[in-house]
């Protein structure tokens, strides 16, 4: 996850709490959304 992060702070100018914030909506969605990847997910983003 945090290789995300950085890469969202160089590419998209975000600070790192912004990008935190990012990843966590994102993972949260897709969880919502399909909630069958939730395993997936939660190994994906280290969580």
């Amino acid at each position: 996850m945090q290789e995300l992060i950085e890469k969202l702070k160089a590419e998209a100018g975000l600070t790192d709490e912004q990008a935190k914030k990012a990843v966590e909506t994102i993972k949260n969605y897709v969880v919502e959304k399909f909630p069958m990847l939730e395993g997936a997910v939660g190994s994906l983003f280290g969580h």
